[in-house]
């Protein structure tokens, strides 16, 4: 899908109708900076998504960065990652569990599990997140990291994110945020722009 800073207009001014609240986050952050990666394969977006996981964004660049020097600072094909000897791999800094986690990806890629962008382009949302889930070590969450920053739906809300329901909670200057429930039903007025909507409250002020 290509997007255009005319899809940002329109999904800020959707989020600032809402009420005064999101209309003052709007005001504050300033205009949309999405930035989505949308020429990936699923295969290296799932991969990529997963040397994140649970890190801060330095250590994960680092990983990435350490994993990229193996290969002549090129991302590997699922051929290559698979004849990476483990000891490579955990040195760039992946744990014993996301190496085997990244191994099946590899896996998938080559049997047609994970799919290609071009057939992922026509699987909507939820059935390549059922279809993704099944592979070892692989969430809810990385899948939605793959839908909106890859594919670049503009729909996703990943109501397990910890950042976008601490987000919510500071935005309504809540005592107790919402649960995975919660935000999942309250994230329904904010379709079809549940993308942005995260991004903005990712950056609501502490």
């Amino acid at each position: 899908m290509l997007i255009n800073t005319l899809h940002f207009r329109q999904a800020t001014c959707f989020l600032a109708s809402i009420d005064a609240d999101w209309t003052q986050l709007i005001q504050t952050v300033g205009e949309c900076q999405f930035e989505p990666k949308p020429t990936r394969e699923p295969y290296e977006a799932l991969i990529r998504a997963l040397a994140y996981q649970q890190l801060h964004a330095k250590a994960g660049d680092a990983i990435i960065k350490r994993l990229l020097n193996i290969y002549g600072d090129a991302f590997p094909a699922p051929s290559q990652l698979l004849a990476t000897e483990f000891d490579s791999l955990r040195a760039c800094g992946f744990s014993a569990r996301k190496i085997v986690t990244i191994q099946g990806i590899a896996e998938g890629a080559i049997s047609g599990l994970v799919p290609t962008r071009t057939v992922a382009d026509a699987i909507a949302d939820e059935d390549l997140i059922q279809r993704l889930v099944t592979l070892k070590g692989i969430g809810r969450w990385t899948v939605e990291m793959l839908l909106m920053f890859t594919m670049v739906r503009m729909d996703v809300l990943p109501a397990d994110d910890f950042g976008i329901v601490q987000g919510y909670k500071r935005l309504k200057k809540l005592e107790v945020a919402p649960t995975r429930k919660e935000i999942t039903e309250i994230g329904k007025a904010w379709s079809p722009y549940r993308t942005i909507a995260s991004w903005y409250l990712w950056r609501v002020p502490k």
